[in-house]
């Protein structure tokens, strides 16, 4: 096709003109819509001197196989420079199951840490002073339980809550719109990621008890607009929670993290990132009469894109992650993952995390980028595709709103419709080779091997076993009267967190918790939507 034929566009479809000048921005108010680094609506950064004053966190998402396995990893990490740790768990844990349960049967320990009880929780952070490295967990619907059983390890290494920095991911929306690892169904688990705000804001003030995901629909084939729309329309649904909950703004927003995908059309992500600041800002000052600064500015945890990683040559994934570093660099980020080049195939062997961990510091020590906040800023291109992306979120956050806010937008199966006919529409581009993706459509060659971590089950015997030995050891009776409190609190309206953590001081596992939780609030099963 002839380049005067050919129309260009955004991976999400947005129109590219041929040249931008000084028109285009026209209608553009400096002050309403850019502004100054630090300054409202933070479309620039969210601090006056951004990275020239401190680094993003480099916060590599790790674990694997067993708490020992896990703890020696980050341990490693941290030797070489890591200054956040990010903790994956199996999919049992992120299920709610015990490693013993039959349906954990061939995953234990497979796509992450396997952790049944704060016994497993103690191994993970053996050694790691938990009041000075800060900490990310990637739990959702049992998050309030793992995170009970964080705080316990805290309190035996006599550190004060107050002084534990991290965040819980904790999102429970975008996992019935896009992950679908949900135990409990919409309105209890909102009330389980509500009570752990307002536990956090009262007890754990460093803390960000809920990390707003739109990285897992990204993921699942959302367009940047429907990522951000999306996201930050969740975020509405969790203010709106806190402030029924009789919380003040002020009390709680300014502990609410989000965390985005950092795709490969490299200008689109940068203008994703700084239309989320702007509409966050305004949100929160305009509809909620949020006073505080720090409610205002939207704080981000970026990864790259797991959706990008090829198996087939594997060494392109270093140059894609590069790139995509850079855009959230860019685009401001707070912390940031970086993607290994073996992910396509297996969890990252320490080879391939170390390269991962080497691209950060890369960026950070030797380009230069860092030194000028937003340097961008003021690019015809870059500010036009900001303003449409902003127009277009914020159309689709209209849109739910009107239909009565996220839960009855994904009950209604408006997000999950939206997002398939963007995957369906990007999978056919590529197959039709009108997407160019690199050593998969064009470009082919020969696969060089590489090392791929593999995890036997040998992890599932190993957790097994220390199973039963812990429930032949700790005071049954005493699990046993957590467990009905429990039940009470959960019947009732009472925050269940000081119940959890009594559960989880008692040794009881995280399938018994939740297994308490199930039978005062039921399972969620997802109703079909054509």
């Amino acid at each position: 096709m002839k380049t005067a034929e050919r129309q260009f566009t955004t991976i999400s479809g947005v129109p590219i003109q041929p040249v931008y000048g000084p028109e285009v921005l026209r209608d553009l108010d400096w002050t309403r819509d850019v502004g100054e680094p630090g300054e409202f609506p933070y479309k620039r950064g969210i601090h006056r001197d951004m990275y020239r004053g401190r680094l993003w966190t480099m916060r590599q998402f790790s674990g694997f196989a067993t708490p020992e396995e896990t703890n020696r990893r980050y341990h490693y990490l941290l030797e070489q420079g890591q200054t956040g740790l990010s903790v994956a768990f199996d999919l049992p844990t992120l299920m709610g199951y015990d490693a013993d349960h039959a349906l954990s049967e061939g995953e234990v320990g497979k796509c992450g840490v396997s952790v049944c009880s704060l016994e497993d929780m103690e191994t993970v952070f053996r050694g790691i002073p938990l009041g000075d490295v800060t900490v990310s967990m990637t739990i959702n619907s049992p998050a309030a339980v793992l995170w009970a059983m964080y705080l316990a390890v805290a309190e035996q290494q006599g550190v004060d809550w107050a002084r534990l920095s991290g965040t819980l991911q904790n999102d429970i929306l975008k996992e019935y719109i896009a992950q679908k690892e949900y135990i409990f169904p919409p309105q209890p688990s909102m009330r389980l990621v509500t009570d752990t705000i307002e536990f956090g804001a009262r007890h754990v003030p460093r803390f960000n008890p809920i990390s707003v995901s739109g990285y897992h629909i990204r993921e699942a084939g959302s367009t940047a607009v429907q990522e951000l729309a999306f996201t930050l329309r969740d975020g509405i649904e969790y203010v709106e929670w806190g402030l029924a909950r009789g919380l003040a703004i002020d009390e709680f927003a300014p502990r609410l993290s989000f965390f985005f995908n950092a795709h490969s059309d490299f200008f689109e992500e940068i203008a994703k990132y700084r239309a989320a600041r702007k509409i966050w800002a305004y949100v929160m000052r305009d509809r909620y009469g949020a006073q505080s600064e720090r409610s205002q500015k939207l704080r981000f945890h970026a990864q790259t894109a797991g959706c990008s990683l090829t198996w087939q040559q594997p060494y392109n994934n270093v140059v894609r992650t590069a790139l995509q570093a850079l855009a959230a660099v860019l685009g401001g980020a707070q912390s940031l993952h970086t993607n290994s080049l073996d992910e396509a195939y297996a969890l990252p062997s320490e080879h391939a995390v170390t390269i991962a961990l080497r691209t950060q510091q890369v960026l950070a020590y030797e380009t230069g980028v860092p030194n000028c906040p937003d340097p961008l800023g003021g690019s015809y291109f870059l500010e036009s595709l900001t303003l449409e992306t902003e127009r277009a979120a914020n159309d689709y956050i209209r849109r739910i709103d009107e239909m009565g806010g996220m839960i009855a937008a994904i009950e209604a199966g408006f997000p999950q419709r939206e997002i398939a006919a963007a995957s369906y529409r990007y999978q056919r581009e590529v197959e039709a080779g009108e997407r160019t993706i690199v050593g998969v459509n064009r470009f082919q060659g020969n696969d060089e091997p590489i090392e791929v971590l593999e995890i036997d089950e040998s992890t599932a015997s190993h957790q097994c076993r220390k199973l039963a030995v812990l429930r032949k050891r700790r005071d049954n009776a005493k699990v046993q009267k957590s467990l009905d409190a429990l039940r009470r609190c959960a019947e009732k309206s009472d925050n269940t967190m000081p119940l959890l953590l009594d559960a989880v001081r008692a040794y009881a596992t995280l399938g018994e918790i939740c297994d308490a939780l199930r039978s005062v609030f039921g399972s969620y099963q997802e109703q079909a939507h054509l």
